[in-house]
C-alpha cells in the first residue's frame, strides 16, 4: 500500500496536479468573466480586426463538431469523455517520463474544464472568435487551447524526440 501511495503522491505527480488545477482555474475564470460580461451587456467584445470574444454554447465535442441537444447520445459522448479523463489520470500516474506527465496534465486540465461545463450547463461556453474578414475559425475557449496544445506537443514529441528518450 505504501508503494502505491508513493507512486501516486510523488513530486512530479504533485506538480502535475498543481498544473491541472491551474489550467482548470484559468479556464473557469475566463469563462465566468466572459459569460457574465456578454450576458449583462448583451453584446460581444471587440478586441481587434481579427479577434472577438463572442459567446457560443457548444453541445458537441471539440470545436463544435457533432453538436447535439441533450439526450442519450449527448450523455453517451459525455461518458466517453469521462472515460478518456480517467485514462489520462492513469497515464499521468503510470508514466515515468516528465515530458509525458506534463503534456497529459495540460490535456487533462483542459478536458476537466470542458467536462465541468458539460455537467453544469449541458454545453461548453466557447468565446474566442478568430476571424479574417468574413472567414471565422471555430469558436473555442481556454480549455480547448490547452487540450490542442498538449496534443500537438505530444505528437511532435513522439515524432522528433521519442528516439532520443529511449536511447
Amino acid at each position: 500500500m505504501t508503494e502505491i501511495k508513493n507512486r501516486i503522491f510523488n513530486r512530479s505527480n504533485i506538480i502535475c496536479i498543481l498544473l491541472i488545477v491551474l489550467i482548470f482555474l484559468i479556464d473557469r475564470f475566463s469563462k465566468i468573466k466572459v459569460i457574465n460580461y456578454i450576458l449583462s451587456n448583451n453584446s460581444s467584445i471587440y478586441v481587434n480586426n481579427f479577434l472577438n470574444l463572442d459567446l457560443v454554447w457548444n453541445t458537441g465535442i471539440g470545436f463544435g463538431l457533432f453538436s447535439l441537444e441533450g439526450g442519450a447520445l449527448y450523455h453517451f459522448i459525455s461518458l466517453i469523455i469521462f472515460i478518456v479523463i480517467l485514462g489520462l489520470i492513469f497515464f499521468i500516474i503510470k508514466s515515468s517520463l516528465w515530458s509525458e506527465k506534463f503534456l497529459y496534465s495540460m490535456i487533462l486540465g483542459g478536458a476537466l474544464g470542458n467536462f465541468y461545463d458539460r455537467a453544469l450547463y449541458f454545453a461548453v461556453p466557447d468565446f474566442i472568435d478568430i476571424h479574417f474578414n468574413d472567414y471565422h475559425w471555430f469558436t473555442f475557449n481556454i480549455a480547448d487551447i490547452f487540450i490542442s496544445l498538449g496534443i500537438i506537443l505530444f505528437i511532435l514529441r513522439e515524432i522528433f524526440f521519442e528516439k532520443n528518450e529511449k536511447n
